[in-house]
């Protein structure tokens, strides 16, 4: 529950999993191969590691393959809004609207409410708010249970194309691919950039994706790929010789929310101790895709 008694003076350290040999198990496959085995590795995202595995393998794409990541994205998104946050309020997960594959009107009607999408400026987003309905609900509920500047991260440096494929602490997240739209403006300036902050900008991109909108996969240079994923940004570079992969080098949003000193740590560094309870809830919004084990601290 979001109310567990801890320890007053508690803090909160994340321990992470043991990343799997990925460069291990790729390398010396044929290409084929490997773009087949890579998503295979893993339960999420498999079509962006898919996608981006083939663009830096230099394989061709489908003509269908951009639309499978949106649709992937905004399917992980629904996850979240449907299933995962209203378990922590306990009101129980919602079945996802019909059509939400194609963006028809009852999908926005039962996600944004009577207007079919969500608000523009900051000052339609307390009306949208008030009215419960859609996903606002669970906008409320996060927005409530931490006070501005409570579990932020601050600024740290975007993810973009020339620094996605290096692990440090970087802003690589929904958030801050939605970071510039004038709602998340407005809540950034008022409340940081906290909970609330990221799981409306999660709300803004679900909506960008019933639109057909998306960041386009990208490849700089050849051997490289950046694709869009429901978690930020996914980056790959490998070489290919005589049709087997021979460097290959991965590196997902977890690895730029996990960094030491990134969005992960200074968030809990943020989040005062007696709230730890909701540090549950804090990392199904962060939403790392490999297990993280948070260890309490006594300071006593």
């Amino acid at each position: 529950m979001l109310d567990r008694p801890v320890n007053a003076r508690c803090t909160l350290q994340a321990e992470r999993s043991q990343p799997l040999p990925v460069e291990a198990l790729i390398l010396g496959k044929p290409v084929e191969e490997a773009a087949e085995l890579l998503p295979r590795l893993f339960n999420l995202c498999r079509t962006a590691q898919k996608v981006a595995a083939r663009m830096a393998f230099g394989l061709p794409l489908g003509p269908e393959d951009a639309g499978q990541v949106r649709l992937e994205i905004l399917r992980e998104h629904l996850v979240r809004f449907c299933l995962k946050l209203p378990g922590h309020f306990g009101t129980g997960a919602a079945p996802f609207p019909d059509g939400w594959q194609t963006g028809g009107a009852a999908a926005r009607l039962a996600l944004f409410g009577p207007r079919g999408a969500l608000p523009e400026t900051p000052a339609e987003l307390d009306a949208f708010l008030d009215a419960g309905q859609g996903i606002a609900p669970v906008l409320t509920r996060v927005r409530d249970c931490f006070a501005p500047g409570e579990a932020c991260s601050g600024h740290l440096p975007d993810v973009d194309l020339s620094n996605a494929l290096d692990v440090a602490p970087l802003e690589n997240s929904v958030a801050g691919r939605q970071a510039r739209n004038p709602v998340l403006l407005a809540i950034e300036e008022r409340f940081g950039r906290g909970p609330f902050w990221r799981v409306a900008a999660r709300a803004y991109d679900a909506q960008d994706c019933m639109n057909g909108r998306m960041p386009r996969l990208v490849s700089p240079r050849p051997g490289v790929a950046i694709v869009p994923a429901a978690r930020g940004t996914y980056a790959i570079a490998a070489r290919v010789e005589a049709g087997v992969v021979t460097a290959f080098h991965r590196v997902t949003p977890t690895d730029h929310l996990l960094a030491p000193g990134g969005v992960l740590d200074r968030s809990l560094a943020s989040l005062p101790a007696r709230k730890a309870g909701m540090a549950a809830l804090l990392l199904d919004i962060l939403d790392p895709c490999s297990p993280v084990r948070l260890r309490e601290l006594d300071h006593a």
